[in-house]
């Protein structure tokens, strides 16, 4: 099994899938289930593969594994895949959340169902291509590839301010990502290879590092996203269907923090240096702005997504923390993250697709009517909040752990929005669950169907289990993890007294 390419063939096994689609007619009810089911056993297929790429994965070695490279490209460009501590469980949540998003849509999705699977499958190919890629020219063409079918997601199948939301959506993230591209070309002109791991060894000078960290930092900080650039999220999650929110939030915000692990952290190690106090900025007034921005919305899917922001907020402090605590937690932030947000807007897509609103004054006592709906909801906003026993609370705890640390005034402020995300949250569950069943519209809602228990009771077991027991995923992370501290920390030893002077 070695030599089986394990790793391309989960990237673009979901291609074949949407190309068997292509040749399905979707003129009546029957071809439209046929479309359906073809895609969600691509994507359920898929995941059944990737599941090899854990078994094999040797967690105690830090480098790169079931290494592919091929000179076919041609040019200066290589296909090289692979896959470290750091970015393999990503390429697993992508692919575990897709049958999620596929069967969530089996409902929902009436018109162009045929487009809208090959665009999922699409999708799924672009990201996990992201996490796998080991040259910086393939890492950007699928980095940037996978704006289209999301942009596609929105625009066609969106709410009502769907094409404003797309092209907000699509502008934000292509200007962020043109600096990235300068760069790419700056970097290969400097080390004479887009080879990500010659370039981790490379050493830039100091001051075409601080350039090319800017550079990349506008299209990591956009693409997470951070604050002030984050306002396309919420439009972008209010319009999208309700599988485009869950692996837009479960998936694709984490692209700018693996971009700043695989990238600024260890590439650019002086330039991250100087503008952590910068970053830990931004973070800080992300978690506390955005958080208060949540309090008051009315909407149930943009309150979900200024938490989004604000939880993304933790995830760059432990990045420029810098320390093997606050990388860790940040990871780990990052897939909860993926499985509790993901949850979340599953769940209002599931009182949406049966009342056809999300305005949170329009429910009230579900409980009365939904008790299994209100339990599953009640784990998730829990998890959300960051409740001990849930996977929230590991990667919130160990990134204000580090960031304690390393700045004390960064972590108290940092440490006020888990007071304020548990005011959002338990408000935004006491409106919709709790309290008398007084709307004459919800008398008749029902309990989750068998379909919808499929797709949430998998997430309330991993949200708990993951919580409970964490190890799983920091056996899988320490050691590559461990090494990128110590580079990081070897890169700013050796630098010059003049530097390190400015650095500290």
């Amino acid at each position: 099994m070695t030599d089986w390419p394990i790793l391309s063939t989960v990237t673009f096994l979901p291609l074949v899938g949407a190309l068997l689609i292509l040749f399905i007619k979707d003129d009546n009810e029957l071809a439209r289930r046929n479309v359906r089911n073809v895609a969600l056993l691509t994507a359920v297929f898929t995941f059944i593969l990737s599941l090899w790429i854990w078994i094999d994965f040797d967690p105690s070695d830090p480098g790169f594994q079931m290494v592919e490279k091929s000179d076919w490209i041609g040019g200066n460009i290589t296909y090289h895949m692979g896959v470290d501590g750091i970015s393999m469980l990503f390429v697993i949540l992508n692919i575990f959340l897709m049958p999620i998003c596929i069967l969530a849509s089996f409902e929902s999705v009436k018109v162009r169902v045929k487009d809208y699977m090959i665009a999922f499958l699409v999708l799924e190919t672009l990201v996990t291509g992201v996490f796998c890629s080991l040259d910086l020219v393939l890492f950007y063409i699928f980095f940037e590839g996978g704006l289209i079918p999301m942009f596609l997601i929105i625009g066609v199948w969106g709410g009502k301010r769907r094409i404003y939301a797309s092209y907000k959506f699509f502008l934000y993230t292509f200007l962020g990502s043109v600096l990235m591209l300068v760069a790419i070309m700056g970097m290969y002109w400097n080390a004479g290879t887009t080879a990500i791991p010659e370039l981790l060894q490379h050493k830039f000078p100091a001051e075409m590092q601080t350039w090319l960290w800017l550079a990349f930092f506008a299209s990591f900080a956009v693409k997470m996203p951070m604050w002030p650039v984050h306002t396309w999220l919420p439009d972008a999650h209010v319009e999208a269907p309700t599988a485009g929110s869950v692996i837009l939030a479960g998936i694709l915000l984490k692209l700018g923090g693996y971009g700043f692990l695989r990238f600024s952290l260890p590439m650019f190690p002086l330039a991250s240096a100087d503008f952590a106090p910068f970053v830990f900025t931004l973070s800080v007034v992300a978690i506390i702005y955005t958080s208060l921005v949540a309090m008051m919305q009315e909407d149930i899917k943009k309150l979900i997504a200024y938490s989004s922001v604000a939880h993304m907020g933790f995830v760059t402090m432990g990045i420029f923390a810098a320390n093997q605590q606050g990388v860790q937690g940040a990871i780990f932030q990052m897939l909860s993250h993926g499985l509790v947000s993901g949850a979340l807007f599953l769940c209002v897509g599931v009182v949406y697709d049966r009342m056809h609103t999300r305005e949170i004054a329009a429910y009230g006592g579900l409980v009365n009517r939904m008790p299994h709906y209100a339990v599953v909801m009640l784990i998730f906003t829990m998890a959300n909040v960051g409740l001990p026993g849930t996977s929230g609370f590991v990667g919130e705890f160990l990134t204000l752990l580090a960031v304690y640390q390393v700045n004390t005034w960064v972590a108290i402020f940092a440490t006020t929005g888990v007071i304020l995300s548990a005011g959002y949250a338990l408000w935004l569950y006491r409106r919709v669950i709790f309290g008398a069943l007084e709307k004459e519209s919800l008398r008749s809602i029902l309990d989750l169907s068998g379909r919808e228990k499929l797709l949430l009771y998998p997430l309330v077991a991993l949200v708990i289990f993951f919580g409970v027991y964490p190890m799983p995923v920091f056996d899988v992370t320490a050691a590559s993890v461990e090494t990128l501290v110590k580079s990081y920390t070897a890169a700013l030893e050796t630098a010059t007294p003049g530097t390190v002077a400015a650095l500290n």
